[in-house]
């Protein structure tokens, strides 16, 4: 288990953009399997998108893809979540999670704290 810590949510119009941050703790971020969740009110935890260690594989749900871009920068131990086209139905408190044994597909098992991303219509 590992420290996370979110940070770039906030309040946008319909339309938008935010980009998400996730800075992880560790000297083995390079080989973490990093991914995203959301929770809305009244909704169970939703996985949003995951990136492998090497980063060639990510993967998306449905209800983001074209929209979303999970990114992350093995120099600085940060993971991203770049969202474009932003809607109200993405508003929700989103999580960052990391499977510190890379597997793919991952077994999540250190979690952030949460930011919140509130889209208005």
């Amino acid at each position: 288990q590992v420290a996370l810590v979110e940070a770039g949510g906030g309040l946008v119009q319909a339309g938008g953009s935010l980009r998400l941050s996730c800075a992880a703790s560790g000297r083995t971020f390079s080989r973490y399997a990093m991914g995203w969740f959301r929770q809305a009110p009244g909704k169970e935890r939703e996985s949003v998108a995951a990136i492998s260690w090497s980063g060639v594989i990510p993967s998306y749900a449905d209800s983001v893809k074209g929209r979303f871009t999970i990114s992350r920068d093995n120099a600085k131990n940060t993971a991203y979540l770049q969202m474009n086209s932003l809607k109200p139905e993405d508003t929700a408190v989103y999580y960052c999670a990391a499977d510190i044994a890379g597997r793919w597909p991952p077994a999540f098992g250190s979690w952030g704290q949460g930011t919140q991303v509130t889209v208005s219509s």
